[in-house]
């Protein structure tokens, strides 16, 4: 019998292309297997929940847009722990016990973020806010002042370095930040209001009027006395407060 050696090489080169079709088609669906759990490779687990830091990020902001912020806070506090160097996660844990009224350990967040990434302006704004809330001006100032540095056309900066210098009585000064902020975000009234007070208590009321109608016709709000109690949300002291609605009530004159 004679050994046919044509079929026996084309039946190996069909077995070998079908075992390299066999690898290949393994290799693709471990591949794609390996593709989607890849990402939680690097992911911090809660062992007791389960739980990823991004999952109780998402929770703490959950509970915080609730207005639960003991809860928002322990929920981002975890995350922290699972996360240690996420500096976003540390930024909005500091913001969170700041609008809980912790500030102390709000400052020691944001420091916490800073220390990780000296850049970063949204930690700086929200440590100078800190600090204004506070009543620590001279920190209130460095901070600010740094992040105006940062990004030079950061309003969030200039106009809580307007209402920081107004409390200091640099009036100058207060007016300057509350032009530049107010030049960098016109539909924003707050720093209209700025404007206002500062020029009222330099003794410039004229000017005052007209910063006030300013804000008066970007936010009609803020003719009603009442509403000006939420200025106390924007950073406003209580006396910067009753300062605003003396200019409303001359503005209204």
């Amino acid at each position: 019998m004679r050994f046919n050696w044509e079929a026996s090489h084309h039946a190996a080169i069909a077995n070998v292309v079908k075992e390299k079709f066999k690898f290949v088609a393994t290799s693709l669906s471990i591949w794609v297997i390996l593709s989607a759990i890849a990402p939680a490779w690097g992911a911090k687990i809660d062992k007791a929940t389960g739980l990823s830091a991004e999952q109780y990020r998402e929770m703490g902001l959950a509970y915080r847009r609730q207005e639960k912020l003991s809860e928002a806070i322990a929920a981002l506090q975890k995350a922290v722990e699972l996360d240690p160097k996420d500096v976003s996660g540390r930024v909005i844990l500091g913001w969170t016990q700041h609008l809980a009224g912790k500030e102390e350990e709000a400052a020691t967040s944001l420091w916490g973020a800073i220390y990780l990434k000296p850049q970063t302006v949204e930690a700086f704004n929200a440590l100078g806010i800190v600090y204004l809330v506070q009543g620590s001006l001279p920190h209130a100032v460095m901070v600010h002042s740094w992040a105006a540095l940062l990004k030079p056309d950061n309003e969030i900066a200039y106009y809580n370095l307007s209402l920081a210098y107004h409390r200091q009585q640099q009036y100058d000064l207060a007016i300057a930040n509350a032009v530049r902020a107010a030049d960098l975000e016109p539909s924003n009234p707050h720093p209209l209001v700025a404007l206002a007070i500062a020029h009222w208590d330099a003794g410039d009321r004229a000017a005052a009027r007209k910063a006030y109608r300013d804000a008066l016709r970007v936010d009609g709000r803020y003719s009603s006395a009442a509403f000006l109690d939420y200025l106390k949300e924007a950073g406003f002291s209580p006396e910067q407060i009753r300062v605003s609605k003396q200019v409303l009530g001359a503005s209204n004159s």
